[in-house]
């Protein structure tokens, strides 16, 4: 059996998180097993999930400028498992600290680009400085979109023999529309009656849902009836308590937290709003079209994920229009063929990347 180590940082409801643990339940585990990373353990919505599959998980020091702390534990981390092979990195901000100590110690590497952007500030500059080794230290470059790739490593570098497009797959069969779970999870809601807007995911400047309770104040004016049902959690739930009650929208919206049942409540849903500022590749949106959900999102997002008709663009600063859009009750579809035929069922996702894994393995121990 082949064990990889995930370098995750958090086992929380997000979106690389998602991805991961979608690969995790779709590999052969009897040939590859994922173990994990975190230096954020206390954020841990899998962990009774990774264990129940064979996992292990391990904490690490976070990074907060202790470069020589970094190296040091994941040196002493390697020489106490000599186990791992291979290091997956879902953490681009201070892999290139780390990176180079597997390398040294005999593993394959592989980085993981899921964003386009490290958001605003100092922070945002710290991490474009660290980041800028990694298309140099990593034996692969994985993206989930070119645009991803071409962000973090380089153009020039997604042209090398060593760059890796693994699609966002999905669990298109999990995510199947069921009219008998809609029914009952609308009533659950208080929502029978009610025109769902959905979101999901973790509440962070990038996912805007600031942006969104504006649109969505706008939509009840045109709908009363309206309901918006925000599943996540996150550094921003304070932020985003307080506009719902700045906008008097406290009675018309549902913040359910993380949840381990987001396809029936996509099903609950009517229609998605993702509004955006920037991502990789956004396994929602994927999520909501095998649900066969209509889905609203930002113009900001990749193109990628365009993969059915069920898909609109539109910008992310006329809330107004958001609202005329939301407002019309659009059919389900059922495009799971879409899905299937453009390579974003997580069974094609977990095959190619276990033939990956064995490769590498192979590679390292040659």
């Amino acid at each position: 059996m082949i064990r990889v180590l995930q370098m995750i940082g958090a086992l929380e409801m997000g979106g690389s998180q998602a991805l991961v643990m979608n690969l995790y339940r779709h590999m052969d585990r009897e040939r590859i097993q994922f173990d994990f990373v975190l230096d954020h353990p206390d954020r841990d919505d899998y962990a009774a999930e990774v264990k129940a599959l064979g996992g292990r998980i391990y904490a690490m020091p976070g990074f907060h400028g202790n470069v020589g702390e970094i190296r040091r534990s994941w040196d002493g981390f390697f020489k106490e498992h000599p186990e791992y092979r291979i290091l997956h990195s879902h953490v681009r901000s201070y892999a290139s600290l780390y990176l180079p100590v597997a390398k040294k110690n005999g593993l394959k590497t592989i980085i993981h680009s899921h964003s386009t952007s490290n958001g605003s500030g100092l922070s945002s500059l710290v991490k474009i400085a660290l980041q800028y080794p990694l298309r140099y230290q990593a034996d692969v470059l994985m993206s989930c979109t070119r645009e991803a790739g071409a962000w973090l490593y380089g153009e020039k570098a997604c042209r090398g023999e060593n760059f890796f497009l693994l699609n966002n797959g999905v669990d298109t069969a999990r995510f199947a529309f069921n009219e008998e779970s809609r029914r009952r999870y609308r009533k659950e809601l208080g929502a029978e009656d009610k025109l769902v807007i959905g979101h999901v995911g973790r509440f962070h400047e990038a996912k805007n849902h600031g942006f969104l309770l504006d649109c969505f104040a706008r939509l009840r004016q045109l709908r009363p009836d309206a309901l918006l049902l925000l599943v996540g959690d996150g550094e921003l739930r304070g932020d985003i308590e307080r506009k719902i009650k700045e906008l008097g929208l406290e009675t018309s919206s549902l913040l359910p937290g993380s949840r381990s049942d987001v396809p029936e409540l996509m099903w609950a849903m009517d229609a998605l709003a993702f509004p955006s500022k920037w991502e990789g590749l956004p396994v929602t949106v994927v999520e909501a079209q095998a649900a066969g959900l209509p889905c609203f999102i930002s113009d900001r997002i990749s193109r990628a994920v365009d993969i059915s008709p069920l898909v609109q663009r539109l910008p992310i600063d006329e809330p107004g229009l958001w609202a005329r859009e939301l407002a019309e009750l659009r059919p389900r579809q059922d495009v799971s063929r879409d899905i299937i035929n453009a390579g974003y069922d997580i069974n094609d996702s977990a095959d190619r990347l276990s033939r990956l894994y064995e490769k590498l393995y192979r590679e390292a121990n040659t």
